[in-house]
């Protein structure tokens, strides 16, 4: 069986030697290593790979007798994660993931997806993945959004994908998925924060567009980044024609968001990610 084992702990002198060696005494074999030191606040992070067979609960605990009591130690299986789509009406972002779940490419098992209009259906259909509609029609956020947390009651996910869900969530809603909810931004943040960040990057005369993938927090667009990327522009596009070219940038950054969140390479400390 393989494993991420992740550490977050105040730096000191031997911690990579020392975790090393209680891997080797529980016999098991790593086949990478990361690490870094955020020196401003001498914060150590690690991640290693390894494969082997253990009581992981007792490999858990031998660690964390050699760091301190806030070390924050985790270790999980790599294996195919569960997660649950949300989407409006745009498809290039959940028609890119969905070919890369078909293709094997995703290492996710997509239990459903979620939209506030039937739009996509068909696309979703295609792959036979569940699709179900919640109207927003006529309805108040927070009531639309009590529908929605009964429909994701029915499934067990790690992570939760809004591509393109073109719909604020209110804290209630983000509190219940902390730290699980990836969003795509269509602009390179914290630029452009909000709506129509084309025409924003239109009317200020940018150079270069592009997406963010990030975490969502209660502050809208200023989750913890994961993964950003830029395309060029020039002063001849309209902001219709920036929006057909962002969107390729768009699902590529959101696939490889998603990605580096099914591997367990994201660490989040404050309002960023350390990302190996």
């Amino acid at each position: 069986m393989q494993y991420a084992l992740k550490i977050q702990t105040p730096d000191e002198k031997g911690l990579i030697a020392k975790i090393t060696s209680i891997l080797f005494e529980f016999d098991l074999n790593i086949l990478k290593n990361d690490e870094f030191v955020e020196r401003e606040e001498n914060i150590f992070f690690m991640r290693s790979e390894f494969v082997g067979e253990c009581d992981i609960a007792k490999l858990h605990d031998r660690i964390c007798t050699i760091l301190p009591k806030v070390a924050r130690v985790e270790i999980q299986k790599i294996q195919k994660r569960k997660i649950v789509i949300l989407c409006t009406k745009e498809n290039h972002c959940l028609g890119d993931l969905l070919i890369r779940y078909d293709s094997g490419e995703l290492n996710a098992d997509i239990l459903a997806v979620i939209s506030n209009y039937k739009d996509l259906e068909p696309l979703v259909q295609k792959f036979n993945i569940p699709f179900v509609c919640v109207s927003s029609e006529n309805m108040q956020r927070e009531a639309h959004e009590q529908k929605v947390l009964e429909v994701l009651n029915n499934y067990v996910f790690d992570y939760m994908v809004l591509a393109k869900y073109m719909r604020i969530l209110t804290p209630k809603f983000v509190s219940a998925y902390e730290g699980k909810i990836i969003n795509i931004h269509h602009s390179f943040l914290p630029a452009f924060i909000g709506a129509n960040p084309y025409k924003q990057a239109y009317n200020r005369g940018v150079k270069i567009i592009g997406a963010t993938a990030h975490f969502v927090n209660n502050e809208l667009d200023e989750g913890p980044i994961i993964y950003q990327d830029i395309i060029k522009i020039n002063h001849a596009l309209t902001w219709k024609e920036m929006q057909k070219n962002g969107r390729d940038v768009e699902k590529i950054v959101l696939a490889k968001a998603l990605n580096l969140a099914l591997e367990e390479r994201i660490f989040v400390y404050k309002n960023k990610t350390i990302v190996f």
